[in-house]
């Protein structure tokens, strides 16, 4: 019995903890390594590839697909809130707060891509991959600052996420742009439609968490069908989820995503490491251009652009740093957002369909480049002083 709580009481703290979502990501990394490259690496790769015997969508063949455009939908629904909400009540809501974080996650994103794209100058079919290392993994850069602990000021922390939310949301634009096949007009017609009926829905005050779900769905299968990415549906569907209090003093939009922001960092998030974070050592080159190019961008390209954005700003007039953050806060916070993972192998899987060799390779490189950020992004913030700049306490 005793034992028992215990053992609840772990679970309990462990999933209240900030770092939680992000440390169970880190393990299903490594578990998927390292059964990437043990004896069960046949059987590990055929559980995700192999064809479905039945699927009730047909273009979604086997367990890989329905993870990465079918799960990986409630994943870009719970962003979406997150960016909605962040935008009308959070840290994006005021214009003038909004200015530097904006102009940072925008030249994070630029940099990077910069990096790539010099790197891999010679190698002309590789020029699709510049998106890669241009997204941030909230939930790992998060769990790392929570580590931590109480050495970094709060206003770094949420500086970091609210670069991060506008780092996502470019992510999806270049998805939702770049990565779009041959349309299917009927489909995108259907789409269309669902997505204007819930505007509606908002626009005449439903509040029922159900129904938004309901229409949800059917706006994922149209996006599917449409050639437009299926996960771009979750963040559609995310925008007209209403924010207003219904009848019982409660948020429909604040509800939903704490019922789900659970569920996507503990079982979605991990379950799509789980099925892309496998890559066989030995057989990419880790110093080929693709990989290359990707990890300097997450290490070199990620921390500068962000770091002369919010410098320049700062000198411009154009903003303040967060309060109570030194050079140091900044640097560390900047090497932090380096952390590609889920958005990049997302966006690595989509750059490289039909090239599965070169999809390796960018996993590699986002796996290093990932990893490298993440410990000297530590190494400068635990060096970086406990106490906030400029406090006399």
């Amino acid at each position: 019995m005793v034992r028992n709580q215990r053992a609840g009481g772990f679970i309990k703290a462990l999933t209240a903890s900030e770092a939680a979502p992000g440390l169970v990501l880190m393990a299903c990394a490594a578990a998927a390594m390292a059964l990437a490259n043990s004896p069960l690496a046949h059987a590990w790769y055929a559980l995700f590839e192999q064809p479905l015997p039945w699927s009730p969508v047909t273009r979604l063949a086997n367990v890989h697909d329905w993870i990465n455009d079918g799960v990986m939908a409630v994943f870009f629904l719970v962003v979406g809130l997150e960016i909605k909400r962040e935008f009308l009540l959070g840290s994006l809501a005021d214009p003038a707060r909004r200015r530097l974080p904006i102009i940072a996650a925008l030249a994070g994103m630029a940099a990077p891509a910069m990096v790539y794209l010099v790197v891999t100058k010679g190698h002309p079919e590789l020029a699709g991959g510049w998106a890669i290392p241009a997204a941030t993994d909230i939930a790992f850069a998060l769990g790392v600052l929570a580590l931590l602990g109480k050495r970094i000021p709060p206003s770094v922390r949420l500086f970091l996420l609210t670069v991060a939310v506008v780092d996502d949301l470019g992510a999806i634009a270049v998805i939702a742009l770049f990565f779009t096949a041959k349309l299917e007009w009927g489909w995108l017609a259907f789409a269309g439609a669902v997505f204007a009926a819930m505007l509606a829905m908002n626009r005449f005050g439903v509040r029922r968490v159900p129904v938004y779900l309901v229409f949800a769905g059917l706006l994922w299968l149209g996006v599917l069908h449409s050639g437009i990415h299926a996960t771009v549906a979750g963040v559609l569907a995310a925008f007209t989820v209403p924010v207003a209090l219904d009848r019982h003093g409660d948020s429909p939009l604040l509800r939903l995503e704490h019922g789900l922001v659970g569920v996507s960092g503990f079982v979605i998030v991990p379950l799509f490491g789980l099925a892309n974070a496998g890559v066989a050592l030995g057989t990419g080159q880790p110093l080929a251009a693709l990989p290359l190019g990707i990890a300097l961008g997450l290490i070199l390209g990620k921390q500068a652009g962000i770091l002369l954005a919010v410098l320049g700003c700062e000198r411009a007039g154009l903003g303040k740093r967060p309060e109570g953050a030194g050079l140091l806060h900044l640097w560390g916070m900047a090497l932090l957002c380096g952390i590609g993972f889920t958005m990049s192998l997302f966006i690595g899987a989509l750059a490289f369909p039909r090239a599965p060799d070169l999809v390796e390779e960018a996993k590699l490189g986002v796996l290093a480049g990932s990893l490298i950020s993440a410990l000297l992004g530590a190494v400068i913030l635990r060096l970086a002083p406990a106490k906030p700049v400029g406090s006399t306490r």
